[in-house]
């Protein structure tokens, strides 16, 4: 029986963190030829080869755009690519007083601008496979405005203008969409200093807990398959109900 994604060659940012791991493997375990990219290369080396020949792992900094058009070289091995999924960010916890200059702009730089180079990087090879779809992870915070983040909702707000702008411009062929997660259980979460806030907030969402990453990367398996060919410049929230609140 053939995968979901069947021989579509997808590249997959952040590969190395839990969302962007549990992407990976799902794409390559649905039939596609998966390239994950992260800084933490151990990590993704092991993840690599964990999933199996269907993956590679290159380390990979996405806000520089000559490595980005090098991944899409070494993606184009196995042909035209067809999926990108710029899953690849950080966060911050900390007031406008706090928030230097310097922190503010690389949040943008990794959250925001990292996602456009992706673009930029990858269009000619989705052109050469005659379509392809494009997946922008933001946040539940990208909807709405959330305190002491102000660095990481600027960005996933702009990651959401960045979707719904090109995939204006860049239809009917190729569709871009962005992907609105809530607390998730990732490193992301546990590293955060207000943890343990958030994951006793979560007991108060409708689904009264936090998601688990492959439960996020179900929704973007969704995404990258054929099934969902008529969704573009779309905003698809997997919060557990936090946003509805």
């Amino acid at each position: 029986m053939s995968g979901r994604v069947q021989d579509k060659v997808a590249i997959v940012t952040g590969g190395a963190g839990g969302i962007g791991r549990a992407i990976g493997e799902l794409l390559a375990n649905e039939g596609a030829t998966v390239v994950l990219t992260d800084l933490q290369a151990a990590d993704g080396d092991e993840i690599a080869a964990e999933i199996g020949a269907s993956a590679t792992f290159l380390a990979h900094d996405v806000t520089d755009y000559e490595q980005w058009q090098a991944v899409v070289a070494v993606a184009e091995r196995s042909g035209p690519v067809s999926v990108l999924v710029n899953c690849a960010g950080i966060g911050d916890a900390a007031s406008i007083e706090d928030t230097s200059p310097a922190d503010f702009r690389r949040i943008v730089d990794i959250n925001l601008t990292a996602p456009f180079l992706g673009i930029k990087a990858v269009l000619p090879s989705m052109r050469r496979a005659t379509g392809g779809s494009i997946i922008n992870i933001s946040s539940a915070a990208g909807l709405v405005g959330v305190p002491g983040l102000a660095g990481y909702v600027s960005s996933k707000f702009g990651v959401r203008g960045l979707t719904k702008s090109t995939a204006i411009e860049l239809g009917p062929d190729i569709r871009v969409n962005s992907v609105h997660p809530g607390a998730v259980n990732t490193t992301l979460l546990t590293t955060n200093p207000m943890s343990e806030e958030i994951t006793a907030a979560a007991k108060q969402f409708a689904l009264g807990r936090v998601a688990e990453p492959r439960e996020v990367a179900s929704l973007v398996l969704y995404l990258a398959s054929d099934e969902s060919s008529y969704s573009t410049g779309s905003e698809f929230v997997v919060d557990g109900g936090w946003s509805c609140q």
